[in-house]
């Protein structure tokens, strides 16, 4: 059972490969569009074509995705997303399905992937982790993105959850921008992307249920940010583990 359950996984690799590709080349067009139109308006509409090539393409491999807590949002108001890291899946699961315009900080060396990386860049923050001025920058233009009044998406943990442990510790990035700014940090998990896509096992995919949950709004408040850190680590490893 477990050899043919092996073989499906790499069969369903390609599939996943293949469909993936074919439906970012129908969105690529649109997408690019946004270039043209000043955020947050333009931020507004790739979310929105993100959310259709991410749910087609999700139905088409057998990946429905259930969303829970969108109510915690609340219009015009932008918030801080931080969410767990468990798979390469995490990235564009999480952003379509945040309610609103938004953006993800994230990594540069990604960007030069041909075509994709056109796409990537239009909705993310872009730093390089090995330059100082490169991350000043990138604070700036989340800061940026918070006073039009978008989400920022941010994985506090850094890189992928290779550990057995419920999350790895946070960086301090996501709290320092919250404290500043006095914006809410909205914790969220995603729950089965690591089943879909085991992190020790190469070109293996498997049809999973997926859940997004959005929890309450942490204010900042009077916290410093390794406070507030402390804080939203704990609700979300609390929540991960009663609900994995």
């Amino acid at each position: 059972m477990k050899i043919f359950r092996e073989i499906f996984a790499r069969i369903w690799a390609v599939w996943g490969i293949i469909s993936f590709i074919a439906t970012f080349f129908i969105i690529f067009l649109p997408a690019m569009v946004c270039y043209l139109i000043p955020d947050p308006k333009g931020a507004a509409i790739f979310t929105r074509i993100a959310k259709i090539w991410m749910s087609t393409w999700l139905f088409l491999v057998a990946c429905p995705v259930r969303i829970r807590g969108k109510q915690h949002f609340r219009k015009g108001k932008a918030y801080i997303v931080t969410c767990n890291h468990n798979a390469l899946m995490d990235v564009p699961l999480s952003s379509p399905f945040i309610p609103g315009a938004n953006k993800t900080i994230a990594k540069t060396s990604f960007t030069k992937i041909p075509l994709f990386g056109w796409y990537y860049a239009k909705g993310s923050v872009l730093v390089d982790r090995n330059s100082d001025a490169s991350r000043r920058s990138s604070v700036m233009e989340m800061k940026k993105v918070l006073s039009l009044g978008m989400h920022m998406c941010i994985y506090p943990e850094g890189t992928r959850n290779r550990s057995t442990e419920p999350l790895k510790k946070f960086y301090d990035g996501a709290f320092k921008l919250a404290v500043d700014t006095g914006t809410a940090v909205i914790p969220t998990l995603i729950f089965n992307t690591k089943k879909a896509l085991p992190i020790h096992k190469t070109f293996y995919f498997l049809p999973t249920k997926l859940e997004m949950h959005f929890l309450e709004p942490v204010e900042p408040g009077t916290l410093k940010a390794a406070e507030l850190k402390d804080k939203v680590f704990a609700i979300m490893a609390d929540y991960y583990t009663a609900h994995k």
